[in-house]
């Protein structure tokens, strides 16, 4: 019974934050690392780690384990593409630090499944069995949610506590790096983020549509399924002289 309880509450869940998220904020690549660090001095920083410790100290069950997964495996200096999302899943065993992912093994979320529906139409990929996108991160893909914590279901649950000044920060110094980036927005709240990107003044393709939840995905104005994001994103790195593959 209690085992049953604890699965359910997902206290066992591989993709817990355990450790306390202080720990876990630095070992980056220098240009991440110094956006960090401004942060972590910062009201919004000293406010977010005070919440999350807190949480924790009163039994939260919060995802994932490692809230900077997605800057550990995507320099700023390698990224060419951005992908944002806006929260972590919050089941058990779902997030794992990088938006839109999922670990090997799980199922398909709705939105994932539209995104690989969208990769078959426009590039004649087959549908991936797995919703694991770490190849892309190897790739330079940055695949950043704005809010880089949540607590078990409880959707948006962590948001506006302090990761969004972080992640603007992320956003604007991916936007000021000389490298030419593809940025993909996908839905109002990665709209929303439009500014950041076009105050650096670098020469950015910025792709915008809805997103690609069952909600939006097929309609009007700008439907998600028949955006052909990946041909165009994969044409302009092309361009730059690089190579971008979306193959899973």
């Amino acid at each position: 019974m209690v085992v049953a309880q604890q699965a359910e509450l997902g206290l066992d869940a591989p993709n817990r934050l355990t450790q306390p998220l202080a720990s876990l904020l630095g070992g980056l690549d220098a240009g991440w690392q110094s956006v960090v660090d401004a942060w972590l001095q910062s009201a919004a920083g000293q406010g977010l780690l005070s919440h999350v410790a807190a949480r924790q100290a009163a039994g939260a069950v919060i995802y994932p384990a490692d809230p900077l997964r997605a800057l550990r495996l995507t320099p700023l200096a390698q990224t060419r593409v951005i992908i944002l999302g806006q929260d972590p899943y919050h089941g058990p065993g779902q997030a794992e630090g990088l938006a839109f992912s999922v670990p090997s093994g799980l199922k398909l979320p709705p939105s994932l499944r539209n995104i690989f529906k969208e990769l078959q139409r426009d590039l004649g990929q087959p549908v991936p069995a797995s919703g694991h996108l770490l190849a892309w991160t190897q790739r330079g893909v940055l695949l950043l949610n704005t809010c880089l914590t949540v607590e078990d279901g409880q959707a948006a649950s962590h948001a506006k506590r302090g990761w969004e000044a972080l992640t603007d920060g992320l956003i604007a110094a991916a936007a000021a790096h000389a490298t030419p980036k593809v940025v993909l927005l996908w839905g109002a709240h990665a709209q929303s983020k439009l500014g950041l990107i076009a105050a650096s003044g670098q020469g950015h393709l910025v792709l915008q549509c809805n997103h690609p939840s069952p909600l939006s995905a097929t309609r009007g104005p700008l439907p998600f399924v028949g955006c052909g994001h990946f041909s165009r994103a994969a044409a302009f790195v092309a361009a730059q002289g690089g190579t971008l593959d979306w193959s899973l």
